[in-house]
This record gives structure tokens, sequence and C-alpha cells, in this order.
């Protein structure tokens, strides 16, 4: 019996494995197909598909990333993806650190009320938000700028990372903290040198949701974001129109935009599950 039962759960691991594979080579055929068609000429993508490049590696080349770099317009609109992801990522992680902590350990006026009105804002769709937020920073001038879509992401990324945090570090024993408050540790020292470093897993998870997707997103900066300020994801939309004669700078324009987001997630993957799970329950 219990040969058949170590056969059966042979079968379904097998299985598992099986269909995890599946998954992944479906899941990474578009990008090997993308990688391919940024190092082939447009006149091969243009006479037949990706996949001969197996066939026939010597068509394979980094001439279109050599064009992509003397495009200064796509140059710079990868700049500003940078100029636009890392600092909301910094502040909405360094601000719901803060709030997470407030709200989990800290005894104030309105608290409990305080949060239920941040997780009501989880509910509250960014479309809703985009024709008074464009009226306000075009009263304020900061329409049309980066600062101004920086500040868009954070407001919006803000009641998730308070949301998590807080349920993170409310996990945390109390009695830890008390220790450290017994030992003459300031409320300032104890989230310095307790609370971050236990909450690095929650951290990391936040700001792999908050970088990825302030950097894939379009809609935000296709309305806050002009000429100069766009981001990739705008640059390569416009591009698109001339999909057809533009392929050999569309094709490694898409793929280096794909390629930053997936480098820092896997760059951070050991924290991931563990923090969103801590972070999803109390």
């Amino acid at each position: 019996m219990s040969r058949r039962a170590g056969g059966v759960r042979w079968l379904g691991s097998a299985a598992v494995q099986g269909l995890l594979l599946v998954v992944a080579l479906v899941w990474l055929t578009p990008l090997a197909g993308l990688l391919l068609s940024s190092l082939r000429s447009e006149r091969d993508n243009a006479s037949d598909g990706w996949w001969t490049a197996f066939a026939d590696p010597a068509q394979l080349s980094l001439d279109n990333y050599r064009v992509l770099l003397e495009d200064s317009g796509l140059v710079q609109a990868f700049w500003n993806t940078v100029l636009i992801s890392v600092p909301a990522t910094v502040l909405v992680v360094g601000v719901s650190a803060l709030a997470g902590y407030a709200f989990a350990w800290l005894d104030f006026p309105g608290r409990d009320g305080l949060f239920l009105v941040v997780v009501g804002l989880l509910v509250v769709p960014v479309q809703i938000g985009l024709l008074p937020v464009a009226k306000l920073f075009g009263a304020v001038g900061l329409f049309g700028t980066v600062a101004g879509v920086v500040l868009f992401h954070v407001a919006y990324g803000l009641p998730f990372g308070v949301f998590l945090l807080r349920n993170f570090f409310a996990e945390i024993p109390r009695e830890m903290l008390e220790a450290a408050r017994l030992d003459g540790g300031s409320e300032a020292r104890i989230f310095l040198r307790l609370v971050l470093p236990l909450g690095r897993p929650a951290l990391a998870s936040l700001a792999i949701f908050q970088f990825l997707w302030v950097w894939n997103d379009m809609l935000v900066a296709l309305l806050f974001a002009d000429g100069g300020s766009q981001p990739l994801t705008v640059a390569l939309q416009s591009q698109m129109r001339q999909f057809g004669s533009n392929i050999g700078v569309l094709a490694p324009g898409a793929f280096l935009s794909l390629i930053v987001p997936l480098v820092v997630f896997f760059a951070f993957q050991k924290h991931f599950v563990r923090g969103v799970m801590a972070g999803s329950v109390k």
C-alpha cells in the first residue's frame, strides 16, 4: 500500500512539474521571440519569422541596439522612466513604512478610523482621479512634468503600501518592542534598528509591486507627461503607428522596457512570497 501511495505521489509531482514546465515555456516564448526579433534586421523580420534565427544564427546582430542608442528620443524616454519609477518606489516604501508602523504600534486619536479610510482608498479606481488631479496639477504647474507623474503614482500607491506594511508590522511580537523600550530605545531607534530589518520581506514585496506598476504604466503617463517627460511606454506606443517600418527600433526598445522589471523581480523574488503572505493577513 505504501509503495502504491508513493507511486501516486510521484505521478502527481511529475504532473505538476510538467504543467509548470509548459506554463514556463508558454510564458517565455514571447520573450524569446521579442529578443530574437530585436537582434534581427528589419528585412529579416519582414521576410520570415523570428524562429528561423535558430537555423541561421548569422542573422543576429546588435545593430538594432546601436540604432536605438542613437535615437535621442527613446534614450531620453528610458531615463524619464527611471526618473519616474525609482522616486515613486522609494517614496511609497518610505512613507508606507512610517505610516504602517504608526498604525500598528503607536496610539493616537482616530487611529482605527483613519486606517479604515486608508483601506477604503484601495477600492478607488485610478481613472476616477485622472481628471481632477490633472486640473489640480495644471493649476500648480505640475502638469506635463516628471514630478507630476511621480506624485500621482505615489498618491495611488500609498493606500496599498500602508495596508501591507501595517499588517506585517502588527505581527511583530509586542514583547520584543517593549523590551527595546525598556532598554531606553526611542521610537525612531526601534523603527530603524528593529522594525525595518524585520520587515525586509514586506518592504521588498512592496517595492516590487510599486516598481512594476510604475515602470509598465502608460495610462497615467499619457495624460500627465508631455513630450519631454514621457516614459518609455509612451514613446514606444507612438512608434507603434509606424510598426511596419520601425520594427528595428521598436523591438529592442520593447525588450529593454521588459527586461528591466524582470531583473528587479528576480533580484528580490526570495522575499516576495514571504512578504505578501505575511502582510495579507493578521
